[in-house]
Parts: structure tokens; sequence; C-alpha cells
């Protein structure tokens, strides 16, 4: 399988299975739409026959080397696939201070009420985490909420606790946080930037787009209150593992300005993504939405190829030499097998997204007993097992979407969210557009 596309002035073609990405010139990349068949080629290009010839013997060179047209993998042994459990989620407040309309999470509470994890629970999550690694060495503890920092006290004892376990079980602990910024001081910037690996920082971007979706309980802006801390926060982390990261929704399809906003306000790492919500939302995006979306995410990949601004755009960032593995490419996150949510009772859940839903509860950190069932149909949702995916291109970048999505929208882990594929598809090409001109420039230069 390939996948052929035209952008910023290159042939881009990419060879699915492999993901071997290759620039053509306008001949070779028209030869493609008729291959193998050497007759149609011949009567359907009016080039000269050396040059078609030459273009041939070329494709059949790439064929040969298994660069292009290669031949699908076989699906991973799902029976004998035996992950263990190597990052969580903790919950550690589901409470926030602001009042974000298109919260998934009901305003931090999950549709429940508004509670704290007390320390107890964290421990037994990291005792919990411990016992299901197997030999996994490097464990990662992602502190959610609602907002974290209302339970700063406790992320900390949990942090303690975690690096006091280390060595006992030869374990290393690495730490990430998701905050709105608004309990951000010097205590917890320094904190953080101590012990957090990564870092996300949440904000929509220009003032009067996020303070249309991200207010205060009182309805006044949350802007002016984040973003001198976010700025203060990302000056002393010297600009490393944290992203500023905004919802664009049908309000600001211009979100490409969002982010040169962020970067003008002096940050460098930058994700701006598309709202998920119900469509007869006012702030939902539509299908009539997706060419000016297309529109503006090839506006930005422009302004990147422009290379007059510097800044990352995560959902640009593509690795094609060292990405993952084939296995994570074709079952993706790891939700409820290698990965599972705390709620601040205790209780699990494959991912944070499902944290509150009950019939996707997986059991409590009291217990190594999980539901088998949940894990199961998890364990065998992948890109060979989801029909829409198996015959897409792109299945080995998105491994198959989002689990939380596709049950949101279609009732099934196994039926992708199309709208968030199609938007998938389009940041790709750019992607690859991107490293296709940066190929060539370092070739040029020698590099």
């Amino acid at each position: 399988m390939i996948h052929k596309f035209q952008s910023n002035g290159f042939n881009i073609v990419l060879d699915v299975n492999s993901g071997s990405v290759h620039i053509f010139d306008d001949l070779t990349y028209k030869i493609l739409d008729y291959w193998p068949n050497e007759n149609e080629i011949f009567s359907n290009l009016t080039y000269n026959e050396n040059e078609i010839r030459e273009c041939i013997n070329e494709i059949k060179e790439l064929e040969k080397k298994g660069l292009l047209f290669t031949k699908d993998f076989a699906p991973p042994d799902i029976d004998n696939y035996k992950p263990v459990i190597k990052a969580m989620c903790l919950h550690i407040a589901h409470a926030c201070n602001l009042k974000c309309k298109y919260c998934f999470a009901d305003e931090g509470s999950y549709h429940g009420k508004n509670s704290l994890m007390s320390f107890e629970v964290g421990k037994k999550s990291i005792d919990f985490l411990i016992r299901n690694s197997g030999n996994r060495k490097n464990l990662e503890v992602d502190f959610f909420g609602g907002e974290p920092l209302l339970n700063f006290d406790v992320v900390k004892k949990i942090v303690d606790y975690a690096k006091n376990q280390e060595k006992n079980h030869n374990k290393q602990f690495r730490f990430t946080m998701t905050t709105n910024g608004v309990l951000l001081d010097d205590e917890k910037i320094n904190y953080l930037n101590e012990n957090m690996y990564n870092v996300v920082l949440s904000i929509d971007g220009r003032k009067e787009i996020n303070d249309k979706m991200r207010q205060k309980p009182d309805g006044s802006s949350s802007y002016d209150c984040i973003m001198p801390n976010f700025k203060k926060f990302a000056n002393l982390r010297k600009e490393k593992n944290y992203y500023v990261r905004g919802t664009f929704t049908h309000n600001n399809l211009d979100f490409a300005n969002d982010i040169l906003h962020f970067n003008d306000e002096g940050f460098n790492q930058i994700s701006v993504e598309p709202v998920v919500a119900e469509s007869s939302l006012d702030y939902a995006l539509k299908d009539e939405d997706l060419q000016k979306i297309f529109d503006e995410y090839d506006r930005l990949t422009k302004i990147m190829l422009d290379n007059k601004r510097k800044f990352n755009f995560f959902h640009f960032m593509l690795d094609l030499d060292n990405g993952p593995c084939f296995a994570k490419r074709v079952i993706g996150c790891g939700a409820a097998t290698e990965y599972l949510a705390v709620a601040p009772s205790g209780d699990l859940y494959p991912c944070h997204q499902f944290v509150g839903i009950d019939e996707f509860k997986m059991g409590n950190v009291d217990s190594d007993q999980l539901n088998q069932q949940i894990k199961n149909k998890f364990n065998f949702c992948n890109v060979y097992t989801k029909p829409k995916c198996n015959e897409c291109w792109a299945k080995f970048y998105c491994s198959g979407g989002c689990s939380a999505n596709a049950f949101n929208f279609n009732k099934n882990i196994y039926e992708p969210y199309e709208y968030a594929c199609k938007l998938q598809k389009k940041r790709l090409e750019c992607a690859l557009t991107i490293k296709a001109a940066k190929s060539l420039t370092n070739s040029k230069s020698g590099d």
C-alpha cells in the first residue's frame, strides 16, 4: 500500500508498510497511478519512451529494496502478547478552579462529586504499579485532574513515596503533570521543575479565544491570571520538557494565530488540538469546517517551512527513524493493558477519559484483580481488528485512534471517530511535507 499526495511543490509518496518516504519527479509520480500495468503507463502518459522506461526501472529497484509497494506485516500474535502495566494516570483531584466549556470531565468532577485523592490511595497506586510492572524498570506516573495543584501536598507525598521505593524494587519513576496554572507560584514552579519530567500547561491561545472557553467560576478571565505564571515557568524550565496545550473550536478556526501568539509570548513547545464535542454544541467542529481546518494546517506548514520562527508543533512532530516499534504502532496507547487511570476512590479504568463510566471500571488498587473481559477487549483492539483501520494508509501513525473518542461517538472502541481520522491524516501529510523539505535541505547542504 502506498499513499501519494502533493504539497508545497513536492510529490510525496509514503510506502505504508515499510514507512519509507519518497520525493518523486512529476513523471515517476504519475506512473504510480497506473502501476504495475506498463501498457496503461505508456498509453496514458505522453512522455519520451526512454524517460518512462528509466522511471519504471527506478520504481522496480525501490520495490526490490523493500522501499515501495512492500507487503503488509502479519498481524501481531495477540494471544501471546502479555503486556505489563508501565504507566498510571492518578486523578489526584476531581475538582477544578476553572469552568472550561468543553471539558470532557464535567468541569473536573467526572460526573460525580468533587473529591481529592488521599495519600493512602496514592500510595496504594504506586504499590499496584510496582507489583504489576513485571521486569520493566522505567515507570511513569501522570498527575491529572481536574486541577492537580488543588491537591499539591498529596502530590508531593506520592512523589516522595515512589522515589523511596525505587531502589527496593529496581524501578525508576518519571512524573508528569497537566495543570491550568491558576495556582502556580514560585514554590510550585520550583517543585515541578525539579520533580516533573514533563508538564502540560493548559491555555487556549489569544486572550479573547482563551477567555471565551476557559473561564473562572465567576465568569472572569483566566488568561490574565495564568499567562504570566506559564511564561515564568517555561523560562525557568529552560524551554525543555513542557507543552503549552490549547484546544481549538468552531470559534477559532484560525488557530494558527493562537500558535503564533504562544510563540510571540516566548513559548517554543506548542500543542493546539481540535475540540472533541457533540455536534449540537455551538463550539463543536462541523463538517463544513473541515476545509478551513485543512487550509489552516497548510498555512502552519508554510510558516514552519519558512524557518523565520523557531517552535515545535506537537502534531507535526514525526520521527521516521526512531519512532515506536511495530507492536506499538499496531496497538497504540496501551489503554487497559499497559496504562491505567486511578480515580480518587482508587477505582481503576482503561484511561483518564473512561474514568467515571461504570461499564469500564476494571477494579481497585486494593487488589491486583482486574476485569479480564475489559482488559481483553482492549488487548484485542488494534489496527488489524478494526476494519476501517486495516485499509487506511495512516494506521501505523495513529495506531487506530483514541478508544475513548470511538466509544463516546460510536459506542464501540473498534469503530474509529471518523472526524478525528480526517484531521489526523491531514496533519500527517503536513508532517511528512516538513520532513521532506528538511531532508532536501540537508542533502543539498551535505549533512
